[in-house]
């Protein structure tokens, strides 16, 4: 939830402020502007509020009994200790961090068609969708657009479908969640590389410079250096008989072997684009040294999802954020039988959490990898804040320090077992959620 405040969160002035501002006769015109700031609409979040009793998780610390202070939507000051001091928002000794936020989801997919032949309007999916970010503590969410031409995992992904979706991603305004697109393509589909030249070419200029991710779901590489793990995943998400599934493998590495002339012109025309600096480019699944090579040499910024501790390492060296899985974190292993994130997390070797299918795993993958002691939870709570920030190159938000923008999320673990989400506080008025790089420049051509 967003400023429709959930038990446990108040927006009053605290008892303990009110009672001294009593015993010391403050003023009547004080009270009352105290009053006034108290008022709120529900799900805008004001520009001026102070927080307090919150356990603030900062980058390399916990500051207890934290008090907050933000103004015109940003963070402008940070301080222990509340006692005599007028709040507008009690935490009640909650963890007060970040708003997350998720560089990779494909979950408004599966919102708009939650049985395979059953669609819901894509504005209505957008709606509900909103609702379960939210309850997940994300405040920026990317989402991921397919520009190909197949099924993939259940799913139907075209041209068409891509387009759609990143238009109404566009139209939402929200003063909930900031809503943005991750361009997926796939390096072997001709009509989705031209589709996403076109997408670039018409976005408006001045904003954000778009991520784009390219991926190549080759049996033999990649994600499925284990082609059987492929096949299963065929027969439970898309239905096939055995004997489909294996001709749709072969289909698959045919059309692998015959589209490197069209796998080598979408590179280069992605390599142009990163080198002008119209695109922010991420190589997805990244399996060897050699493909975390090929990727810097691209232009590329991100590895993400590296599916070896060898490909990790490679994109470390390169100073290359890192992206894992946030249910593998969760799970403790990747469905796909790949590196697990706990592992590569354990050697240094991510940077960020991405939801993928599942937003609560943000928060979920987090509680899982501090319990194992693999890190500590101003680290982990950094892998779904700061490390997203940094791989989609937004440095005005993900951390709470000053000057940031006043995102938030209040998360409950006093019960025991799953920590939750409470709610969530969004800095600022709905913006336009895409755009293009600041000279405007168009998509260019792929071929």
């Amino acid at each position: 939830m967003s400023t429709d405040l959930a038990p446990g969160v108040t927006t009053a002035v605290s008892r303990d402020s009110a009672r001294d501002r009593a015993g010391a006769g403050a003023a009547i015109g004080r009270d009352a502007a105290a009053a006034q700031r108290a008022v709120w609409t529900p799900g805008h979040t004001p520009g001026d509020y102070v927080i307090g009793h919150a356990r603030a998780v900062l980058p390399d610390r916990i500051v207890d009994d934290a008090r907050i202070v933000v103004r015109d939507h940003r963070i402008a000051e940070i301080s222990e200790g509340t006692r005599g001091v007028a709040l507008d928002v009690d935490a009640r000794n909650m963890l007060l961090t970040p708003g997350f936020i998720d560089v990779h989801s494909d979950a408004l997919e599966k919102e708009r068609t939650p049985r395979s032949n059953a669609e819901v309007p894509l504005e209505f999916a957008m709606s509900s969708f909103t609702g379960r970010v939210m309850g997940a503590g994300i405040t920026t969410m990317f989402h991921g657009a397919g520009f190909q031409h197949q099924m993939a995992r259940g799913v139907a992904r075209s041209v068409d479908r891509a387009l759609e979706l990143c238009a109404a991603v566009d139209a939402e305004r929200s003063s909930r969640v900031e809503h943005r697109i991750l361009h997926r393509l796939d390096i072997l589909s001709a009509d989705g590389a031209r589709a996403l030249a076109e997408r670039l070419a018409a976005l408006p200029a001045g904003g954000p410079v778009p991520l784009v991710s390219h991926e190549d779901h080759t049996p033999g590489q990649g994600q499925y250096a284990d082609p059987s793990k492929l096949k299963d995943y065929m027969i439970f998400a898309d239905g096939l008989s055995e004997e489909e599934a294996d001709a749709q493998l072969d289909r698959l590495v045919e059309e692998g072997r015959a589209g490197e002339a069209l796998r080598r012109r979408n590179f280069e025309w992605l390599a142009e684009l990163a080198a002008a600096g119209r695109i922010r480019l991420l190589g997805h699944d990244p399996d060897t040294a050699q493909a975390i090579d090929e990727l810097a040499e691209r232009g590329g910024s991100v590895a993400e999802f590296p599916t070896t501790v060898e490909a990790a390492r490679r994109a470390r060296e390169h100073g290359m954020p890192i992206v894992a899985g946030a249910p593998n974190a969760l799970r403790g292993r990747s469905h796909s039988g790949n590196v697990s994130a706990g592992e590569l997390a354990g050697l240094g070797l991510v940077d960020a959490l991405a939801s993928d299918y599942l937003p609560a795993a943000l928060l979920g993958g987090v509680r899982t990898l501090v319990d194992e002691g693999v890190t500590d939870l101003p680290q982990a709570i950094g892998f779904i804040t700061a490390g997203p920030a940094r791989v989609a190159g937004l440095d005005d938000r993900g951390a709470i320090a000053e000057g940031l923008l006043a995102d938030f999320a209040f998360v409950s673990d006093a019960r025991g077992g799953w920590p939750h989400v409470v709610a969530t506080f969004k800095a600022g008025e709905p913006q336009p959620t895409q755009a293009a790089g600041a000279d405007g420049a168009d998509g260019g051509d792929p071929a």
